[in-house]
């Protein structure tokens, strides 16, 4: 799998790389070999249609595309190609003006915008869609597509979700050994 680039992920902007590393993160961890680029759908609409040309041409078989704000990336990109798309709302963070209040640094929204721009695609032009900033969860999506035609990687899901169920057996047992107020002071302090 890690030889042949079988998933793109692509993002609207660089400041949405703090996100994105989530999905390649994953994909390297079952590695699934990822190409990664930045498109923004406004400022740069002809290299969109090229990167879905290429995308289909060089044999992807899903893409993760995230943005924030209006979010078009995703739907855009789902425009141009057959290849499923799975779009990641991104809370806007601006941190490239300067100024000193924190309030100011944010969305208005809460990517709350991005996340309705993403999930209301018209009829016909469907972009499955993760929570806010959850770009892990858009590569674990990602996998369970390639799954379908992947046994090997099919495998690691299933080991990936009887890992995660033991863990959670542990953290019930350590619970109910240390009592809550310990249990919670010794993970969260």
């Amino acid at each position: 799998m890690a030889a042949k680039k079988i998933v793109g992920i692509i993002m609207g902007s660089s400041s949405d790389s703090r996100i994105m590393h989530g999905a390649a993160e994953i994909l390297d961890q079952f590695k699934v070999s990822h190409e990664d680029q930045i498109i923004s759908a406004h400022r740069t609409p002809s290299r969109l249609d090229t990167y879905a040309k290429h995308a289909e041409k060089s044999g992807f078989k899903v893409i993760i595309a995230g943005a924030g704000g209006a979010a078009h990336l995703p739907g855009m990109i789902a425009s141009h190609t057959v290849i499923p798309v799975i779009g990641v709302p991104i809370l806007v963070y601006n941190d490239k003006q300067n100024k000193k209040s924190e309030k100011n640094k944010f969305s208005a929204f809460g990517g709350l915008d991005s996340l309705l721009s993403i999930s209301e695609m018209p009829t016909g032009s469907p972009v499955v869609s993760v929570g806010i900033n959850k770009a892990a969860n858009a590569a674990i999506y990602a996998l369970k597509i390639l799954a379908n035609e992947n046994l090997t990687i099919k495998r690691k899901l299933q080991k990936h979700k009887f890992d995660q169920h033991e863990s959670v057996l542990k953290e019930s047992e350590e619970l109910k050994k240390l009592g809550l107020t310990k249990f919670v002071k010794k993970r969260f302090n």
